[in-house]
């Protein structure tokens, strides 16, 4: 019987990329595959003659001699593909899931080590002025001995004796092939015949690892630092991991931060409120002083230009943003507080000129209760 023309069987042109052919014929074998179709002869034999197209189509070299001679340049007699058969073919259409091309594997690159964390409390001091914190970390590193390979002195990791170094093995059960990782050497395509003694073969130690860490100025609580490359060491040589160091910064006993600027509470007398004067206020780059005018209230905002945080990105300074407290004095002697009420009693006489506040807010309260009746 005249064999039909490869191409015609999988519905492509001459010219058909080999992408071109591997779907077409991921299309007709998924169609006619005998376990989709039981009990169909025809279904069979078209799967088989598709097949046998697609492992001639598939091979380059045979596909050229196919281009020139026909049937007769590919010596094919008929039935399913010779060794290796559809595991083959299935091998290669199928590699793209299994992490494969051509059916053929390399063992996977060594492992990145892991990322790590700390947490590292500061002060306010520090934070705004920056400054070079040293940490101890407790880290897994490269093995010093084996330099991180894993095999002993004298000896280094061999190509594995089940993968033959691809890291994956395949099973067929009938038409199916399958590709696992190799359970003996963990997919890396290599074993250690003679592990070193002090890492057991891991290629990493535990220890403890002193590292100075640059706190910029400017940083804020949770803002985070990384440091590349300063994680665990990889698997066998592989890349190490970041440290990523959490800032927290510890509250402040006169200071309390926003964004850029810093915020104090003053507080002043009732004297000093009322007459005015001048007083010293801290910062973080010393005493400073501020003028307090006659009749301050509580709650007067003093605000010192550029007296706060440099801006971690550029920008500029913030600002010491002072907020006056008026004290009202306490523990007053017999003798004080017959004063205060002498002077209560020369205050009362004209309200509205000497607290306007009280005097506004008595007025409002008649006009409330005026309103309920």
């Amino acid at each position: 019987m005249t064999k039909q023309d490869y191409y015609n069987l999988l519905g492509v042109s001459q010219e058909a990329s080999p992408d071109e052919i591997k779907k077409a014929y991921r299309r007709l074998a998924m169609r006619h595959h005998p376990d989709k179709n039981p009990g169909n002869p025809e279904a069979e034999k078209k799967f088989k003659e598709i097949q046998e197209a697609y492992s001639i189509l598939s091979d380059p070299k045979k596909r050229t001699a196919y281009d020139q001679y026909g049937h007769a340049g590919v010596g094919t007699a008929g039935g399913a593909p010779g060794a290796g058969g559809f595991g083959d073919i299935f091998g290669d259409i199928f590699g793209d899931i299994f992490g494969t091309a051509g059916g053929h594997a390399r063992g996977r690159a060594p492992g990145r080590g892991a990322d790590l964390a700390y947490n590292l409390e500061i002060s306010l001091e520090e934070a705004v002025r920056g400054s070079t914190v040293r940490i101890r970390v407790p880290t897994l590193t490269a093995c010093p001995s084996c330099k991180g390979s894993g095999a002993a002195k004298g000896s280094s990791p061999v190509s594995c004796r089940s993968c033959g170094g691809a890291g994956s093995v395949r099973m067929q059960q009938g038409f199916f092939v399958i590709e696992q990782t190799c359970p003996r050497c963990k997919g890396l395509g290599k074993t250690i015949e003679s592990p070193c003694s002090e890492c057991h073969g891991k290629g990493r130690v535990r220890e403890h690892r002193s590292l100075d860490v640059k706190i910029p100025a400017g940083i804020d609580n949770e803002n985070r630092i990384r440091l590349s490359g300063e994680g665990e060491a990889g698997e066998r040589g592989g890349p190490s991991g970041d440290l990523y160091v959490q800032v927290r910064v510890r509250s402040h006993p006169i200071f309390v931060r926003e964004g850029h600027d810093l915020h104090c509470e003053v507080p002043i007398s009732f004297i000093v409120a009322a007459l005015g004067g001048e007083l010293e206020v801290p910062s973080l780059d010393g005493k400073l002083k501020i003028k307090i005018p006659p009749e301050t209230q509580t709650g007067k905002l003093f605000r010192l230009k550029e007296k706060g945080v440099t801006s971690l990105r550029g920008g500029g300074h913030g600002d010491l943003i002072c907020h006056i407290m008026v004290e009202t004095p306490v523990n007053l002697s017999e003798k004080q507080k017959q004063l205060l009420k002498e002077f209560e009693g020369s205050l009362s006489e004209d309200k509205r000129e000497h607290a306007p506040k009280t005097h506004s807010w008595i007025e409002g309260v008649k006009r409330f209760f005026e309103g309920l009746r």
